[in-house]
């Protein structure tokens, strides 16, 4: 039987253990729980946030975890040892997202992200490979950074190190592990990028009108002008949007121990 301590319970408000595990949320959230099995993690989900049907794992110690607003994530979220999961507002999901981490690495999703059914984001390979003349890893976890206004499309698989600038699009079924320009759709396995100078909007055609969309300016369809931007090939920072990204700058705990300097608003 499970340790009682190690349970899965429901989130109902803010609270916090004798292990140092720190819980603020709101309390009435739906179907939205927390396994604790270490200590000194913390999980923050906005009050506004959406988010439901979803379960948290924090398995070791020292993981943090933050939920923007005015989203609707649900799925499964695995906050691994000295990790950092950050999921911006007004991210949405079609379906049951998962996002696991481990090693002391960072999952970052920027602010006005779409994703779509089966989507997993995974910073870790749940198993490590190694050479087996010198003994050394081959398959080290990495950080993943996805930008403002991506749109991850149905059955994507995101891998460990990568890095998706804003604006782009990641096409069905496509395995990215790399970095991906801004503005840009990416395709295939593994995804390379097949069309520059890209830009997506959120209404799902098939709803509304012009019943045929053929061109977003004369049509007066831009709806997220921000996000229409040029393919920087060179692509210094990820811009996560504000809220995103002040959230992170925001917090002592993430400043100390995680990389920001490739992030921006």
């Amino acid at each position: 039987m499970k340790d009682a301590a190690v349970a899965l319970v429901l989130i109902n408000g803010s609270s916090e253990d004798e292990r140092g595990n720190k819980i603020t949320a709101p309390s009435d959230l739906k179907n939205v729980y927390v396994e604790f099995s270490g200590n000194n993690n913390e999980l923050t989900i906005v009050g506004d946030s959406g988010v439901n049907n979803t379960k948290f794992y924090f398995p070791a110690d020292d993981g943090i975890c933050f939920v923007g607003s005015r989203g609707n994530y649900s799925g499964r979220v695995r906050v691994g040892w000295k990790c950092l999961v950050s999921i911006g507002t007004w991210v949405t999901c079609t379906t049951a997202c998962a996002i696991y981490t481990a090693e002391a690495t960072s999952v970052v999703i920027g602010d006005d992200c779409m994703i779509a059914s089966s989507v997993q984001i995974r910073s870790e390979d749940s198993h490590a490979i190694y050479d087996v003349e010198s003994g050394e890893r081959i398959n080290p976890s990495r950080n993943i950074v996805i930008g403002s206004h991506v749109w991850l499309a149905e059955g994507s698989l995101i891998l460990s190190g990568s890095m998706i600038g804003s604006g782009s699009t990641i096409a069905a079924r496509a395995i990215i592990k790399g970095q991906i320009q801004n503005n840009c759709v990416a395709a295939g396995i593994p995804a390379k990028v097949i069309k520059r100078n890209t830009a997506w909007e959120r209404p799902n055609i098939a709803f509304g009108e012009p019943w045929i969309r053929t061109n977003a300016k004369e049509q007066s369809l831009i709806r997220s002008p921000r996000a229409w931007q040029k393919t920087d090939d060179y692509m210094s920072t990820i811009s996560l949007g504000a809220d995103s990204f002040n959230t992170l700058i925001a917090s002592d705990r993430v400043k100390n121990n995680f990389d920001l300097s490739p992030l921006s608003s």
